[in-house]
């Protein structure tokens, strides 16, 4: 009789706000390499409850375990998507909401000093809506953009990401999490230490607030997009803690990393 052998993770990518899934691509064609599955569903951005739902059934069609990884909003997101999944077994942040029960998006932003983006946001009617929709969305100025969201970005990169942002509906900040599945579920958090749009001390507070595993990378709100090795080797951790092989890819020190190019 032959023993089964348990199937590796499947790694789903969360985007956040003023982007989409390809913000993934380098994470991805990593991930691939490294032999891993991934999905990167296209988040909806219109409200948290539902947008949390539309993941959850993303999530409950992948018949393996899954290690959910969000950025920016999509981290608000996946915490409250991933209490009631009970094949997620863990929780990667990258510059991410980690939001506790009954709070929104701006409790976090308003709770600490506003960063650079507080001032190169403006809002937008949608130009056509359906009853319960939201009326209004949110955008980073064009000639903004580059300085306060991808700072470490070719100029090509942020002149081609300014012009190709999806908005958030207003709506979806102010959405309350419910339980968050961090408190629950093993968590890992990448702080990005020159981020403009959240605030760095903010990422630090929520990280240690759900006790994530740190680490500190030098970049901007794009570090996804900047950064790919790096955000990969914290993945490749949380896969390896689900697949029973904790501690491979980082140096880990005290519960806080530190990435480290080879």
């Amino acid at each position: 009789m032959h023993s089964s052998v348990p199937a590796p993770p499947t790694v789903v990518l969360v985007h956040g706000a003023f982007t989409d899934a390809s913000s993934w691509a380098g994470v991805i064609s990593r991930l691939h390499t490294a032999g891993l599955t991934v999905r990167a569903p296209a988040n909806p951005l219109r409200d948290l409850a539902r947008d949390a739902a539309y993941l959850r059934s993303v999530v409950r069609q992948i018949e393996v375990p899954v290690v959910l990884v969000g950025h920016d909003y999509g981290g608000a997101v996946i915490t409250h998507a991933a209490t009631d999944a009970d094949n997620v077994l863990a929780l990667c942040y990258v510059a991410a909401f980690g939001l506790d029960a009954g709070e929104c998006v701006l409790d976090i932003t308003n709770r600490f000093a506003p960063a650079p983006a507080a001032d190169a946001t403006c809002t937008a009617a949608l130009p056509a809506r359906t009853p319960g929709e939201p009326d209004r969305e949110l955008y980073i100025r064009r000639e903004q953009f580059p300085q306060v969201y991808a700072a470490d970005l070719p100029t090509s990169d942020k002149e081609v990401l300014s012009v190709a942002q999806r908005p958030i509906a207003c709506g979806a900040l102010t959405g309350r999490s419910g339980p968050p599945a961090w408190a629950s579920k093993p968590s890992w958090y990448a702080i990005a230490t020159a981020d403009r749009m959240l605030n760095p001390t903010a990422q630090r507070f929520m990280a240690q607030r759900m006790a994530a595993t740190e680490y500190a990378l030098d970049g901007s709100h794009a570090v996804v997009l900047s950064q790919p090795d790096a955000v990969v080797a914290m993945i490749r951790d949380a896969v390896a803690h689900v697949a029973g092989r904790p501690g491979l890819g980082t140096m880990r020190s005290s519960g806080r990393c530190l990435y480290r190019p080879s």
